[in-house]
């Protein structure tokens, strides 16, 4: 039996119910824009790949603090196919051209971490493979618009998403943030209906860290549902109008507070905060820094500096509501404009 499912724009169809993911949100796509995922059998592909000649590209050494296992990026064949595999024992294979993916699992983990990984650094590697350039960000819909909070790892932008989701924002993305650019215009597109959080997050939002669901039985991370309940999922790319960078937390009495920042100083965390770059040829990245560089220039950006209280996020979010309402109105004034 097939699954269907949209995530990132693409088509997803799947042999595996894929937890995490709604298929009443699925849509019509072209095969260019689909993704094949197996998981109950090796297809003949995957098998092929195996007797290829293969190198090690990529590989990082486990992070206890984290929780993260090694992570290896092996390349067959010159780059026909591709592995990624981790040091708990599940693996995944992707064809050259990101379409389709086989994944499997051992024991004792289940599907749901194999949902985990596919619909995080799996979906991320399917699309760079497809040349779409992807950040380290979280994206809520403010008006017609959408704002990304971005940042490296452990700077909280998915605990923002989550905290403006419970005040009423949709959300589109949280940990990869998929750009698309199309006559000057950049759109982000939206991810899947979760918001991944850790325990400590979910008692500062919730008062409790068993408030929410775990994400997997063996992992101790928790999940925000966005099924229209408490908070509700952005199904649908909207227009990009500001891009806040998160800072260092501190404990001065005037945060949370806006920064001023360059545009060169915003390209080089864009470039810093793109999602797998290390992955890219050398080609990839000179057009990538093409275009991060026109998004530098072209949007709106901050740098958000958080309080060290957590008990601040309230006062975060108020900022970043306020200051969004303003972007969304100016780039609807503008797109007026020139549509005009």
């Amino acid at each position: 039996m097939k699954h269907e499912y949209t995530a990132y724009g693409l088509s997803l169809r799947s042999d595996v119910e894929i937890p995490g993911l709604d298929p009443s949100t699925k849509i019509s796509a072209s095969s260019s824009s689909s993704l094949d995922f197996t998981a109950t059998h090796k297809p003949e592909w995957a098998i092929e790949a195996a007797r290829l000649p293969s190198e090690v590209i990529h590989s990082l050494p486990a992070e206890p603090d984290c929780g993260d296992p090694t992570f290896v990026v092996r390349a067959y064949d010159g780059g026909k196919y591709f592995q990624l595999a981790y040091g708990d024992g599940t693996e995944f294979l992707v064809d050259g051209g990101g379409t389709r993916a086989w994944g499997a699992y051992t024991w004792p983990l289940g599907v749901e971490d194999l949902a985990t990984y596919l619909l995080g650094p799996v979906m991320g590697f399917v699309l760079r493979r497809r040349g779409v350039t992807a950040l380290h960000a979280s994206a809520v819909a403010v008006g017609d618009c959408a704002v990304m909070v971005s940042g490296a790892a452990g700077a909280g932008k998915s605990t923002t998403a989550a905290a403006l989701a419970l005040r009423g924002a949709p959300v589109l993305c949280e940990d990869i943030a998929a750009l698309d650019e199309l006559e000057g215009a950049f759109a982000v597109r939206p991810g899947y209906p979760r918001v991944c959080l850790w325990p400590d997050a979910v008692e500062n939002l919730f008062g409790a860290k068993a408030a929410l669901p775990d994400l997997t039985p063996t992992w101790d991370k928790k999940y925000l549902a966005l099924d229209g309940h408490r908070t509700r999922f952005a199904g649908k790319a909207l227009p990009l109008c500001a891009i806040y960078l998160l800072g260092k937390r501190v404990s001065d009495e005037s945060a949370p507070r806006f920064d001023d920042i360059s545009a060169k100083e915003a390209l080089m965390e864009l470039v810093q905060n793109t999602y797998m770059n290390s992955l890219l040829s050398r080609e990839q990245r000179a057009a990538e820094f093409e275009l991060l560089s026109r998004v530098a220039t072209r949007i709106l950006f901050k740098r958000l500096v958080p309080h060290r209280d957590p008990k601040r996020i309230a006062q975060l979010c108020e900022l970043i509501e306020a200051d969004a309402r303003e972007a969304s109105r100016e780039h609807k004034a503008v797109a007026k404009e020139q549509a005009e």
